[in-house]
């Protein structure tokens, strides 16, 4: 009896999966993330972006949406208008400002919900295998056959605007790369010692799952999370691009490099901007992602 006992004690450290392990474990990420200047640059940028896209908003200089009659093609930056105005008279810069919030709202938030779907389909698959994994998979399979601009525009045109609209679109169509993830991670660490001793003292799944497996893996989710996020401010911009984003007039990257095209050689300014933007943004994340994946999976 003692022995069962000590042995379901050592099982249930290893499932409960000690806090102490984890925070060493974030220590040492830290450590290795200074090392990488890559990261680094990449995470103080994030950081920046973030502050712009929020606390940015009080030293907004001009009401974003607010244009002047008087006003029939854009102007140069001044000191007035540090960025220059767009064809309606409205200040880009303070547009830009306003479009940082939205984008990292967007791209924040419709990555949690695809990872949370991704994560939920891709452990059950994983753990359970057979019948309920083929169906899971196959119809990730199936979405990832379509390329996800075209399925995020189908979404679209399905269910109208609306930025809650716009974060199920693009949060849909990122499921599947999570899901394949999580199933192959939780694959291999289902036949591993301490997930078989667990079963063996009566664990329930959704604790194996939840609370043992997931821990494990979450590293490379994490990478692939970050990375996730630029990807869906790019497609963000190109759905208001193609005008089926967040509509005008209200201030989204992807909108005002759409509205400015015909400005392209008389007023570049009105394109450089918002086209910066969403190129610092995206390199941003890539960095501070491409940095974690160096630390977390050194492998590849």
């Amino acid at each position: 009896m003692s022995d069962d006992l000590g042995r379901a004690e050592g099982v249930s450290d290893q499932v409960g999966f000690a806090d102490d392990k984890q925070d060493s474990t974030l220590g040492k990420m830290w450590d290795s993330l200074k090392k990488n200047k890559a990261a680094v640059l990449g995470l103080f940028l994030v950081i920046f972006l973030v502050l712009f896209a929020t606390v940015g908003r009080i030293f907004m200089p001009y009401n974003p949406n607010l244009t002047e009659e008087s006003a029939a093609n854009p102007r140069s930056p001044s000191q007035s208008h540090i960025f220059g105005t767009d064809e309606h008279g409205r200040d880009i810069f303070s547009r830009v400002l306003d479009g940082a919030g939205i984008s990292v709202f967007v791209g924040i938030v419709s990555v949690a919900f695809s990872l949370f779907f991704g994560i939920v389909l891709g452990a059950v698959a994983g753990y359970y295998g057979g019948k309920l994994d083929s169906i899971i998979m196959r119809s990730m399979d199936t979405m990832l056959a379509i390329p996800s601009i075209l399925l995020a525009m189908s979404l679209m045109l399905a269910l109208g605007s609306g930025i809650e609209k716009i974060i199920v679109a693009i949060g849909f169509v990122a499921i599947p790369q999570y899901a394949r993830i999580i199933r192959g991670s939780v694959l291999s660490e289902r036949e591993t010692d301490y997930v078989k001793a667990a079963k063996i003292i009566g664990s329930s799944d959704s604790l194996i799952i939840f609370k043992g497996i997931l821990p494990n893996i979450i590293s490379g989710v994490v990478v692939r999370a970050t990375l996730g996020i630029s990807g869906a401010i790019l497609e963000l911009a190109a759905l208001g691009f193609l005008g089926l984003g967040i509509q005008p007039p209200q201030a989204e990257w992807g909108t005002m490099l759409s509205e400015s095209r015909r400005y392209i050689l008389q007023a570049p300014h009105t394109l450089i901007f918002p086209g910066a933007a969403i190129t610092l943004t995206v390199m941003a994340f890539n960095l501070l992602g491409d940095g974690l994946r160096d630390i977390l999976d050194p492998k590849s």
